[in-house]
């Protein structure tokens, strides 16, 4: 249902400017607006062009406030978080029927609780613990002993193995794979072959973390991995076994993160990073794109961004660029 310019000034905290009882019933970017939509604006030089647009209303900042009349506006501080909030708050939650489709599978022993929807073809281990109002989605299999907290989203096809912890509103998308067994094998110098280090450790992921699709994250070796609160991994990411990763992280695309790194809290990874073993990325550092950390380094500086390999701050890595783009011009 549309919610009025009002509704979402109480939801997001924001100053009303306009008719309060204007009809919102989307969003959109400026580009692609219509009727009924609310578009953002960080820019004071893109304003023009919103309210040149077919949205209903505007999300814009303080500077936005001399502009009153041209267009219902929410003025606020940060207008792409409360756009974001907005658009939360428009969608409303997933409307998913309770109840277990006919064609899953769930073991005797597992404890269901309300609310929960099971979909087609989803196998349910023994022992297995969900939690109030939790979705399980087509094709997904959760391992014995594993538990889910209430309200999480389990996408379709995603497995997660036997022992798994998972807490509140946590979010996985399809395919993806927690709990699976750690690349960790110890080579026998008489005959050159590997055999396998035992990998009978855990995972344990925290509330409101979310999990693209097809990434993986193993358990640990002998103790517990562990993503903490709020860390947001995007799709194609693996994270290796005993690998600690802190609060509020977020982890780009096709990065890879070896066995026992630690990654405290506030760190942002982009694209394609490689982090090896014992590495520890410490508070707020951001590595860019592509990256890449040696074993047992340190990466520290909060706010600095980090690029190049090894991974050095960029301001040092673009010195050592130009330097080099000077020695190939005298060459």
């Amino acid at each position: 249902m549309p919610k009025t310019l009002e509704d979402l000034a109480k939801f997001i905290r924001a100053e009303a400017q306009g008719d309060p009882a204007t009809a919102i019933s989307g969003v959109a970017s400026i580009e692609s607006a219509r009727a009924g939509d609310l578009v953002f604006v960080e820019d004071e030089k893109h304003l023009e062009t919103a309210f040149a647009s077919p949205a209903s209303a505007v999300v814009a900042g303080v500077f936005a406030e001399r502009h009153a009349g041209v267009k219902p506006l929410l003025i606020v501080e940060n207008p792409r978080l409360a756009f974001a909030r907005a658009a939360m708050f428009l969608r409303g939650p997933a409307v998913r029927k309770a109840g277990v489709h006919p064609s899953a599978v769930v073991h005797p022993t597992a404890r269901i609780a309300s609310g929960v929807c099971v979909e087609a073809r989803a196998v349910i281990d023994a022992d297995v613990a969900i939690g109030e109002g939790s979705w399980v989605g087509a094709g997904s299999v959760i391992g014995v002993g594993a538990q889910v907290g209430g309200q999480c989203e389990i996408y379709s096809n995603v497995t997660i193995y036997p022992g798994v912890m998972l807490g509140e509103r946590v979010v996985v998308h399809a395919g993806a794979v927690l709990g699976s067994e750690g690349f960790g094998y110890v080579r026998d110098p008489k005959t050159g072959r590997y055999e396998q280090f035992p990998q009978i450790g855990k995972l344990k992921i925290e509330d409101d973390v979310e999990i693209g699709a097809n990434s993986t994250i193993d358990r640990g070796a002998l103790d517990t991995t562990v993503i903490r609160r709020g860390t947001k991994i995007d799709n194609l990411v693996h994270i290796g076994h005993n690998v600690q990763i802190g609060q509020d992280v977020v982890i780009a695309a096709q990065t890879g993160i070896s066995g026992s790194a630690v990654i405290e809290d506030g760190v942002v990874i982009a694209g394609q990073v490689g982090i090896a073993d014992h590495v520890r990325i410490e508070s707020g550092a951001i590595l860019g794109a592509q990256s890449g950390v040696p074993s047992k380094k340190v990466i520290r500086g909060k706010g600095v961004v980090f690029w190049g390999t090894p991974a050095r701050p960029i301001r040092e890595y673009l010195k050592e660029l130009a330097v080099l783009a000077r020695l190939a011009k005298k060459s």
